[in-house]
């Protein structure tokens, strides 16, 4: 097949685009950049987690995205019923391809009922899973509120559907390796990591002024907490401030879970830091620009655990594509997106002494910082998502090619 042909493609999803990031930050940047492309591409998906949201259809960059109506509130025949409709808007497209995002809940039950279909005799679409977290033991079942119940089938559906596809995108060489143990043909696994957004063209100086930052040497803490225990950061802090006494933390973001914050803030008040924190809070994408600008270093602090070691985590990546020199544990694909000592600087995961002083080094050195960033650049444009998309395109025409 040529790689210029024009492609149907159908994105499902296992829940609508908030409050869970993978469908707005994973799905939609590579559907849109398919899109630029010339192609045909649609997101399906069922708004689970926010169920007040009607069911409608609307254009995106060029993207078509859909919500399909929830099913009646009575576990198991509601996500029956919705998977049901999300396989139906699909295959109404006649799609050249269907990528289902996440071998869970929705998404996966679509593809295994598009798998079953193979067994009619029924070749297209060519159907792709894409996975980029691990759900079963180790990973979102030790985490997420699930029944006993869920996480069984959770783990069930993940290991069927890696290994139920013509072929499998997975954001981390993590889930890569364990795709391949569960016994996926290597030559069905693709790695396709998220990509780097460019978020420079901050206003640096306006930041500072409205969070009050003045001159002061700023660390950036942009998270959600929940990869870390939320005490290490102030840490980490504290063993700045006494080389770098005037050092301040900027935090952007907040809690995925309400214990996180309450931990963080309760170690900040311990430490006698609340002056020396500048809680920036949950913010909007027009925000943020602004925000990594008025940041002198950026730090990354993940736990080791297999969670964390199968993310392609998103934020780091903004921090990379903002030009934030940043200094991140080495762990899981942080260990691919920092390249030590050019756009950041790598140390061991929960090593709070060794992380302030790559910090306190990295403030300490006006010219090394402005070298990072300008790695920082060049290492973006070869990650970006355009990039992303011309994979995935060339994994589509390979496989519509053996059809």
């Amino acid at each position: 097949m040529s790689a210029s042909k024009t492609l149907q493609i159908a994105m499902i999803g296992p829940f609508g685009l908030r409050p869970k990031g993978t469908m707005r930050v994973r799905a939609l940047p590579l559907a849109r950049e398919l899109a630029r492309g010339g192609h045909h591409v649609t997101l399906l998906m069922a708004p689970w987690h926010t169920p007040d949201e009607p069911p409608r259809t609307w254009d995106q960059d060029g993207v078509t995205l859909r919500y399909v109506p929830l099913g009646p509130r009575v576990p198991g025949v509601a996500q029956f019923c919705e998977t049901r409709r999300l396989l139906r808007a699909a295959l109404a497209l006649d799609p050249d391809v269907i990528h289902c995002f996440k071998p869970k809940g929705h998404a996966g039950l679509a593809a295994w009922w598009l798998w079953q279909r193979r067994r009619l005799g029924r070749q297209r679409p060519a159907l792709v899973v894409d996975t980029d977290d691990w759900e079963g033991a180790g990973g979102w079942n030790d985490r997420g509120d699930y029944r006993a119940s869920a996480r069984r089938f959770f783990a069930w559906q993940e290991r069927w559907g890696l290994r139920h596809c013509d072929a499998l995108t997975v954001a981390s060489r993590a889930l890569e390796s364990l795709a391949w143990s569960l016994g996926t043909p290597p030559e069905r696994v693709r790695y396709l990591p998220n990509g780097v957004r460019d978020w420079t063209g901050g206003e640096r100086e306006s930041a500072r002024q409205q969070h009050g930052l003045g001159a002061d040497p700023t660390i950036l803490l942009y998270t959600r907490f929940f990869e870390f225990d939320p005490a290490y950061p102030v840490t980490v802090l504290s063993l700045v401030r006494r080389r770098l006494p005037a050092a301040r933390l900027l935090l952007v973001g907040t809690g995925l879970f309400p214990e996180d914050n309450a931990r963080f803030w309760g170690a900040v008040q311990g430490a006698g830091l609340e002056g020396a924190v500048v809680d920036a809070g949950w913010v909007s994408m027009a925000e943020l620009p602004d925000l990594f600008a008025a940041a002198d270093v950026g730090i990354y602090p993940f736990r080791d655990d297999l969670l964390n070691r199968c993310k392609c985590p998103v934020k780091l990546l903004d921090l990379v594509g903002a030009g934030v020199p940043v200094v991140g544990a080495r762990v899981g694909q942080v260990r691919e997106t920092i390249r030590d000592g050019r756009n950041g600087v790598l140390v061991p995961s929960g090593d709070a002494e060794a992380m302030a002083r790559a910090v306190v080094d990295l403030l300490s050195s006006e010219e090394r910082r402005e070298a990072m960033r300008r790695a920082a650049a060049a290492i973006a444009g070869t990650q970006s998502w355009a990039v992303r998309s011309e994979q995935l395109e060339t994994l589509y025409g390979g496989l519509l090619s053996e059809v």
